[in-house]
């Protein structure tokens, strides 16, 4: 075991983990995108119809 092979692990892990920590905070806050006051998102994205055409392919697949 190395320093680096575990400083990797590390950083894979964060990495995996922090779209899902974002994804329980957007359900919690019910904003999206970076933080409330700054979404990243453009202001006409429809973004009920995104979550149900991943809905509807989750579904298919799932």
């Amino acid at each position: 075991m190395t320093l680096q092979r575990i400083i990797v692990h590390v950083i894979y892990d964060l990495a995996r983990h922090a779209g899902h920590a974002d994804i329980m905070r957007e359900q919690h806050d019910r904003a999206i995108g970076w933080q409330r006051e700054n979404t990243n998102v453009p202001d006409d994205y429809d973004w009920s119809a995104y979550v149900a055409r991943l809905t509807q392919l989750a579904d298919r697949f799932g």
